[in-house]
């Protein structure tokens, strides 16, 4: 669940940003893309994290 509410908070971060920027639709999917990924990235190393510690 950490994993996708991290992509999902990612893409909305990324599209906000390339909004805020004067993005056309491409650069908002663009940049919702790649960040939902590094969101995603990290929230699955937090989930490992946290089931190593918890474990």
């Amino acid at each position: 669940m950490i994993v996708i509410a991290g992509i999902i908070l990612g893409a909305i971060i990324g599209a906000l940003i390339a909004r805020k920027r004067g993005g056309t639709p491409a650069d908002l999917a663009q940049h919702a893309a790649a960040a939902g990924m590094a969101f995603g990235v990290v929230a699955m190393l937090v989930t490992v994290l946290i089931d190593k510690l918890a474990g």
